[in-house]
């Protein structure tokens, strides 16, 4: 699990850069909390406020970031003021807590800029909590999260803005649920279950540190769709929980509350965080779980038992969170899963059809934002799979059909983008007619696995006479004869057993 994300594929630097940058812009913000001669509490404010502004803004362009990171005092401002005014009166604030976490959820509903602002409304609650701040509080926190988003603006959209110069990222939309009820107002309601469960039980254990319990079981459901993604979520939690507890022992506890030690530990976590969140979420929590030792370090509240509540908080969490899944309103993990491969398909048939107009002269064609979808859409299968593919998995025949499934789409992946480097290339020729045969074999293999992939309507090729030794076909149609081959194999695991879903759980 260390080597996977030392050695995961990184194309452009896009990880390693993010995190660079998060550093930079963190320890910007941090400093510039410190020369306006803020608190120590808000100095880290104004660090979380940065680090939440880089983690969470994903919006596709950069003018769609910009506006999401302008708006999200919007949603922290008011957020602070009522869990500072409520602090002293348990039942409010516990009540308000609630209401924002399932406000947070139910925000996904408009897409990724109602996600990150959801997400930004719970965490000033959380950091609240953890602060114990108070009404008096309020100008120093407010100050540090104006230089906190000033800071991540600056660097993000001002120094280091790398975005620029790629195309819109790619954002599939999340699958439609069968039933009345869509997937936002569903997990709204596990998450109103699972944060009450969290809230008392958390309670029970601790009477100041109730709302880590309360934050394990909302974060499981940040980023997933279906039961057994949330399920996976919230054990890679506790486990990275686990583990960065003891490293957080041996990291915060030998640099005994030293601002530089504390600097520099605090930097390599932030780095870890942002450079590991899209390839382990395991390890993304590991550094979460050292940066927050760090921060108890610093403020002088750090020793064992604390960071062992902390892990039987996030372990009460978690099941919480599986409770609700399981029982309230539960979507299934063959749902998604059948609807993120359906939307794969369809988008390989999108994809083939603008390169196969663009090898046989179309200036219009374009194949690469296909090509960036299909590989988001990729990414989200194997999220939704990643249930029955962990290696503790007891369906041993389902895992055996979901890793072929994966395989297979990984080989469409790589022959659809193999097929847009030949139409790219200006100097290739190309037999019109044959390319536009293989293209209809393609498109006739997508039809038998997804009939309604013809919802996009294809870019037709045209029926040009035949080039004398094109130069260029012979590599188009290995690319197309491989990615006919894949969808025909596909057709073994996903239609041959209608009664055995392929992710049932």
């Amino acid at each position: 699990m260390l080597r996977r994300w030392f050695v995961a594929p990184d194309p452009g630097r896009l990880r390693l850069r993010a995190a660079a940058r998060a550093v930079l812009g963190i320890a910007l913000a941090v400093l510039g909390c410190a020369l306006a001669g803020l608190p120590l509490p808000d100095v880290i404010t104004g660090g979380l406020v940065a680090l939440l502004a880089l983690f969470t803004v994903t919006d596709a362009t950069v003018r769609a970031q910009a506006l999401t990171t302008a708006l999200l005092p919007a949603a922290g401002v008011p957020v602070l003021a009522l869990a500072t005014l409520l602090q002293g009166q348990p039942l409010a604030r516990d009540l308000a807590f609630l209401t924002v976490a399932v406000a947070a959820v139910y925000a996904r509903r408009w897409g990724a800029r109602g996600h990150t602002l959801g997400v930004f409304a719970f965490m000033t609650y959380f950091v609240a909590q953890f602060l114990a701040a108070v009404p008096g509080d309020l100008p120093g926190l407010y100050g540090a999260m104006a230089i906190g988003l000033a800071a991540a603006s600056a660097v993000r959209f001002g120094l280091w803005c790398y975005e620029r110069r790629l195309p819109p990222a790619a954002l599939p939309a999340p699958p439609a649920v069968p039933g009345l009820v869509g997937i936002a107002t569903r997990q709204s309601v596990q998450v109103a279950v699972a944060g009450a469960l969290a809230l008392g039980l958390g309670q029970l254990l601790s009477q100041d540190r109730w709302y880590w319990a309360v934050g394990a079981a909302w974060w499981s459901f940040v980023n997933t769709t279906s039961r057994g993604e949330t399920l996976v979520r919230g054990a890679r939690r506790v486990l990275g929980t686990v583990i960065g507890v003891s490293a957080g022992l041996l990291a915060a506890v030998p640099a005994h509350g030293s601002l530089p030690a504390t600097a520099v530990l605090s930097a390599v976590c932030v780095f870890g965080v942002f450079y590991t969140a899209a390839v382990s979420y395991t390890w993304m929590m590991f550094f979460v779980t050292v940066l927050v030792s760090l921060l108890y370090g610093i403020l002088g509240a750090l020793d064992g038992p604390l960071l062992a509540l902390r892990v039987a908080e996030t372990g009460l969490g978690a099941l919480c969170a599986a409770f609700a899944v399981a029982l309230i309103l539960p979507i299934t993990t063959h749902s998604t899963t059948d609807a993120w491969i359906r939307q794969a398909v369809a988008c390989v048939h999108h994809c083939t059809a603008e390169a196969a107009a663009r090898l046989t002269g179309s200036a219009t064609a374009d194949p690469a934002p296909g090509i960036a979808e299909l590989e988001a859409l990729l990414g989200r299968v194997r999220l939704s799979l990643a249930p029955l593919v962990h290696p503790l998995s007891p369906l041993r025949a389902r895992k055996a059909r979901a890793l072929r499934v994966l395989a297979l789409l990984d080989v469409c992946v790589r022959e659809v983008r193999g097929l847009a480097s030949v139409a790219a290339d200006p100097a290739a020729s190309h037999d019109a007619r044959q390319v536009a045969a293989a293209c209809r074999r393609v498109e006739a293999a997508v039809h038998a696995l997804v009939p309604q992939a013809a919802g996009r309507p294809p870019r037709r090729t045209a029926e040009e006479p035949a080039v004398a030794q094109p130069t260029g076909t012979e590599a188009a149609l290995g690319h197309l004869h491989a990615l006919e081959r894949a969808l025909a194999d596909l057709a073994a695991p996903l239609l041959s057993s209608p009664r055995a879903p392929l992710a049932s759980l």
